[in-house]
């Protein structure tokens, strides 16, 4: 059983409205069983919505803020724990999530400046996943889908 982020199979979940249809992820839906998640929206964000980079507070605490500086934090950890709730109920043990994404990434993510420069971290997601024994991976990584 594969967690997916939805956006990866063509749904319009994307912040911007789109997706980021990847047809290496569509056959791999194709094939095996899968769930499909994205945990902005499952957090309550509406689709579109701005775009959102994690910056990190006076305490070293990750948080959430959209282009025009709304904490949107709480969305964000909600989505994840949504998604992990999701990931447990149907006994996920592999997620293929959204590369840089805050909600998603893998290793790099945005720098919190708008800028579209990466530094190295994990999304909300991804952290609360990995946490919980829950194999992350991005459409970018190369791997045996």
């Amino acid at each position: 059983m594969y967690l997916i982020s939805a956006c990866l199979v063509g749904i319009d979940c994307k912040y911007s409205g789109g997706n980021n249809l990847n047809p290496k992820i569509v056959k791999l839906l194709e094939e095996k069983k899968v769930i499909l998640v994205c945990p902005e929206q499952l957090g309550g964000l509406t689709t579109p919505r701005l775009p959102s980079e994690i910056v990190y507070d006076e305490d070293g605490n990750k948080k959430v803020v959209n282009i025009e500086g709304q904490d949107v934090t709480k969305e964000f950890f909600k989505g994840a724990e949504e998604t992990l709730k999701i990931a447990k109920l149907m006994g996920a043990k592999v997620a293929i999530l959204k590369a840089k994404s805050p909600s998603c990434g893998k290793g790099k993510v945005y720098d919190g400046q708008f800028r579209h420069v990466l530094v190295d971290g994990n999304g909300i997601t991804t952290d609360l996943l990995e946490k919980n024994g829950i194999k992350v991976y991005t459409e970018e990584d190369d791997i045996d889908f």
